[in-house]
């Protein structure tokens, strides 16, 4: 079962900011080919949920108040570990990330930036495409929004 902790910036250790950061490198840039500035000033405004299976970080994502990166909440930097897909745990993450925006910041809309491949994952999450086709750092992207009731 993946555990969960959600921290904002000023409360990550430097071991877990280290962490996310090589876990965020080995997906977004080893894996995927793409070479991008991902430290990019926003996660000092973010919060940081992190999934741990056995004490070791398998799945995040970046979670952000309304105005910090988008108009509504967003949730960006979804990832898990390659040898964990198979678990589901980008469910178990974004449920944990979407009651996270519900319940701690009160809020029901959420505006996320989709790699295109990943569309029928969101959808099936509650989350409907809006507008068309961008790329974002060489990769087919989708704007998607969901309203969930709080």
């Amino acid at each position: 079962m993946l555990e969960i902790t959600i921290k904002s910036f000023d409360e990550l250790t430097k071991q877990e900011l280290y962490t996310i950061l090589q876990l965020r490198s080995e997906v977004f840039v080893m894996e995927q080919h793409c070479i991008y500035q991902d430290v990019d000033g926003k996660d000092q405004k973010a919060f940081h949920l992190m999934g741990y299976e056995n004490n070791l970080l398998v799945a995040y994502t970046r979670i952000f108040k309304p105005g910090d990166y988008f108009n509504e909440a967003s949730i960006g930097r979804v990832l898990v570990k390659k040898n964990f897909r198979k678990h589901r745990f980008g469910y178990a993450i974004m449920e944990a990330s979407v009651n996270f925006i519900k319940s701690e910041l009160k809020l029901s809309k959420i505006k996320i930036s989709a790699q295109l491949y990943l569309k029928s994952f969101y959808s099936n999450i509650g989350f409907k495409e809006v507008g068309a086709e961008y790329l974002e750092d060489d990769i087919p992207h989708i704007a998607m929004i969901a309203s969930f009731l709080t």
